[in-house]
């Protein structure tokens, strides 16, 4: 049978699912890539509606299944958003004397900080920021004496809502969840160079509704968090211009810049909306250009002020909104950062006959790198197909069934219907032919078993031809 990994990035307007498998060379190869719109089913970082999720997430489900040709047997899911946030938190804990801090001390206030109870937050992982023994700060304390230990913890958390109601939502789907991860970090592990993250970096995910800030320094994530304006919300601006949100963002993407020089503004260029009217260039640019600065600026807002400084690696780009024409102007522009750039493809040698994934451009990095960090098979059985075939001459419906046959460790195929194997002792395929019932009136003498009939055609018409004579006898009698 053959093995893939499976990854669903719940995203605010779109979910994505794909389907692949890790090669031996350590690339990847995508073989299935589907999508839903889902801008009913999570608003403002909650599954507002439970039921349109789950179907959603059910068709994402049978799309792949139907590419792949087998059964999924559970998923890995992406989470980010509004639902997304870091914590920071501090443990203390007091030693007897002067103790040399070991592994358990360490474990133990791990466990401390996990077990935090936020009133509507929960955990979903944990970023280790640094340890203090006495006055030294060290990122390993064990071997090192003390009488006090100090731990720093980046909490990233998930509303408790979001949660349950995801739960809730897969669980109505019918979906395994094999493990949930928080989309940003795994995003950084495959769009940031470990350089950048080393000396410092912001990384800014712009999506449809919402836009994603981390931090990184020395290596580690210094803060996470989401803003709730996106590329949406330049598409909404722009209907302010008297039309409809399809057109709007179909302008958007045709005509939208993020930053345009002075000198490079033409007062006479016109665009055509439909056929009929146009709008002049200058009522675009200044449209886009101050949602575009308002998303700047609140996502540079958003860096703590004691690592404005210690950028080296810069600003990254990624997400959808990335795309937007002369996005790294603005961006130079509104943070006065030199080093901008746009990450169009994640670090992995990725292999695919997919089109879009072919692109390159910035709107899959997500998706891909949690298939990416998969590592567990999510290929269930072969899928099954049973349908009626109609009719036999007695009345009685017969079906057919059609099973996709899967590879055996020999290279040859061998059919797998899944389940038991029916009580038959092992022999799952053959059919057990009913039991004719007694013919009414005298019990008649003991008759010898019959070989195993060949049809079972033949031998419904056998146990007919035997209850219409036993009919024969009763009403002679």
């Amino acid at each position: 049978m053959a093995e893939f990994i499976v990854a669903i990035e719940l995203g605010s307007s779109v979910f994505r699912g794909i389907a692949g498998k890790k090669n031996l060379d350590g690339s990847i190869t995508v073989q299935a890539l589907v999508k839903e719109d889902a801008t009913q089913c999570i608003r403002k970082g909650v599954v507002n509606n439970i039921d349109k999720t789950a179907t959603c997430l059910k068709n994402i489900v049978a799309k792949l299944s139907k590419t792949m040709k087998q059964n999924i047997s559970h998923v890995y899911v992406g989470v980010g958003g509004q639902s997304v946030r870091s914590v920071r938190n501090v443990i203390v804990k007091d030693l007897p004397t002067e103790t040399i801090v070991d592994g358990d001390i360490v474990d133990g206030l791990m466990d401390s900080n996990r077990g935090m109870d936020y009133p509507d937050l929960e955990i979903l992982n944990v970023v280790t920021q640094e340890y203090k023994v006495g006055n030294q700060y060290v990122v390993d304390p064990v071997g090192i004496k003390g009488t006090r230990l100090e731990g720093n913890f980046l909490n990233i958390a998930q509303r408790k809502l979001f949660y349950s109601n995801l739960n809730e939502a897969f669980d109505k789907a019918g979906i395994a969840i094999a493990e949930i991860f928080p989309a940003p970090l795994v995003l950084a592990d495959n769009v940031l160079t470990e350089s950048e993250k080393r000396g410092g970096c912001v990384l800014v995910d712009l999506g449809a509704d919402t836009t994603t800030v981390s931090v990184y320094h020395k290596s580690l994530l210094r803060h996470l968090a989401v803003i709730p304006l996106g590329g949406n919300n330049v598409t909404k601006d722009i209907t302010a211009l008297k039309m409809e949100e399809r057109e709007a963002e179909l302008l958007k993407l045709k005509h939208g810049s993020a930053y345009t020089e002075i000198a490079d503004m033409d007062p006479a260029l016109t665009y055509s909306i439909d056929g009929e009217r146009t709008i002049e260039s200058k009522q675009l640019i200044e449209l886009v250009e101050a949602r575009v600065e308002e998303i700047v600026q609140n996502v540079w807002h958003q860096v703590p002020a004691e690592y404005v400084s210690k950028l080296l690696g810069g600003i990254i780009l990624t997400g959808g909104g990335s795309n937007m024409k002369n996005i790294e102007l603005a961006f130079k522009k509104y943070t006065h950062m030199d080093k901008i750039r746009k990450a169009r493809f994640v670090n992995l040698a990725i292999k695919s006959n997919i089109a879009d994934i072919n692109k390159h451009d910035t709107t899959l990095n997500t998706i891909i790198s949690l298939l990416a960090k998969g590592d567990m098979n999510c290929a269930g059985g072969p899928i099954v197909h049973q349908q009626s075939t109609g009719t036999d001459l007695f009345g009685q419906t017969t079906t057919t069934t059609t099973t996709h046959p899967t590879t055996n460790g020999e290279g040859g195929t061998q059919p797998h219907t899944g389940g038991d194997n029916g009580g038959n002792g092992g022999n799952g395929g053959n059919n057990t032919q009913p039991t004719p019932p007694p013919a009414p009136g005298p019990t008649p003498a003991p008759e010898p078993t019959p070989a195993p009939e060949k049809s079972g055609f033949f031998s419904k018409l056998a146990n007919k031809l035997k209850g219409f004579g036993g009919k024969i006898l009763e009403a002679e009698e």
